[in-house]
């Protein structure tokens, strides 16, 4: 470490940040491919991927070549202007998927405030007002902002801010008996993530996600794909909706998308783009020439057959070995996800105890998550090698042979 910076400690988190998070007792310094090193030079495999963040691991050569080249050129303009790195990226997030106009942002969070508010402005525009009720599901997550916690359906974190905005409605996942039940005249979108990411890697049913659709249709509601978590490949499609064949009328991408740089992004059809007019919305930094720069690179990586094709073998890899553990061990009563969005849900003796794990496989060198109490969850590098998930799996081997002979 240089001497015009100084030694930082874990326990500096304790005294300077505000506490609303609880990380690892080490501090990672280094990054190469899906391997991290800490403070002390212990290396670790990384199975957490920046919570489905590190899409092609760390400091892959082609992201910092993007980012560098265009840090010698421009930084910042704000949207007073436009850029050719944005407008780039917009282009091929089109040619890519079912949209038509791309709204750019800094987070997933941001990204759905953005999409639930276009929805709320494109029912009052239709409706005179009438229509303005947005449906979600219980359990699921769609950022932090007061609007969007509000949506998620999550009380743990709604609860304890004051009046909750109004108008939204929670129905079980995969329950498309009780959404038919809803969904309404009021009713301006549903949004669904077509995986559960948060709520315990719970991928959307076939039916449900067809219902869905039917249901705004019939009512004249917008359907809104959350694929903060699920996009940019991590289901083997670039986005979960293509693996459905079920189109929405709004998407948001976040997470993968910068490959770790700040960036997310709202898609939407021409029709829907029309109800956010100029000053409707905007953000100061959305659309930045860095982010959109690494995400156009990482994106001409990620939108090939052989990328994709790749996740899909991954997948198989990892619930193989998944699953001798599991034989070994007893842990998990299922195993499910899509792509590299995988989750092992822990059986009745195990539940709650997903914490443990984690901390254990840390211990081993070994970076993975959580999603709840009861879910081990995995979002690695889209290119982690075989040798990477094979060595990971031996490392959580160890922790769960200590957590169980312990």
């Amino acid at each position: 470490m240089s001497a015009s910076q100084p030694n930082v400690q874990r326990a500096a988190f304790d005294e300077v940040m505000v506490p609303t998070y609880a990380p690892a007792a080490f501090i990672p310094v280094r990054g190469e491919g899906s391997r991290v090193w800490d403070q002390a030079d212990r290396e670790y495999v990384d199975f957490a991927g920046g919570i489905a963040v590190s899409a092609l691991g760390h400091g892959h050569p082609a992201l910092i070549n993007a980012l560098t080249e265009q840090a010698g050129k421009l930084w910042h303009v704000s949207n007073i202007y436009t850029n050719e790195p944005a407008l780039r990226l917009a282009r091929k997030l089109v040619d890519h998927t079912f949209a038509d106009r791309v709204f750019f942002a800094n987070s997933g969070a941001e990204a759905n405030e953005a999409a639930c508010k276009l929805a709320r402005r494109y029912g009052h525009d239709v409706s005179g007002g009438s229509r303005y009720e947005i449906v979600a599901a219980t359990n699921s997550f769609h950022g932090r902002t007061l609007f969007t916690v509000s949506v998620g359906g999550q009380p743990k974190y709604s609860d304890g801010f004051g009046p909750k905005i109004e108008g939204i409605r929670h129905v079980p996942y995969n329950d498309l008996a009780a959404l038919e039940a809803v969904v309404s005249d009021k009713t301006c979108a549903v949004i669904l993530e077509p995986i559960q990411g948060e709520g315990g890697v719970l991928p959307a049913d076939q039916a449900y996600l067809e219902g869905a659709r039917r249901l705004c249709d019939a009512h004249g509601a917008l359907l809104i794909f959350d694929e903060v978590q699920s996009g940019v490949g991590r289901s083997g499609h670039l986005y979960a909706y293509q693996h459905y064949g079920v189109v929405p009328d709004i998407l948001t991408t976040a997470k993968s998308i910068g490959g770790g740089f700040p960036l997310a992004a709202m898609l939407t059809t021409e029709k829907v783009a029309q109800h956010f007019s100029a000053g409707v919305h905007g953000s100061t930094y959305g659309g930045n020439p860095l982010g959109c720069a690494v995400g156009a690179a990482l994106l001409d990586i990620v939108a090939t057959p052989e990328t994709l094709a790749g996740v899909a073998a991954r997948h198989q890899r990892f619930v193989a070995g998944l699953e001798q553990l599991n034989a070994r061990y007893g842990l998990f009563q299922q195993i499910r996800g899509l792509g590299l969005l995988i989750g092992a849900v822990l059986n009745d003796s195990w539940k709650g105890r997903a914490k443990d794990i984690v901390t254990a496989a840390n211990e081993e060198g070994l970076m993975i998550l959580q999603a709840g109490p009861d879910v081990l969850r995995m979002a690695p590098s889209l290119i982690i090698s075989e040798t990477d998930i094979d060595e990971g799996l031996a490392r959580l081997d160890r922790a769960l042979a200590r957590l169980t002979q312990g």
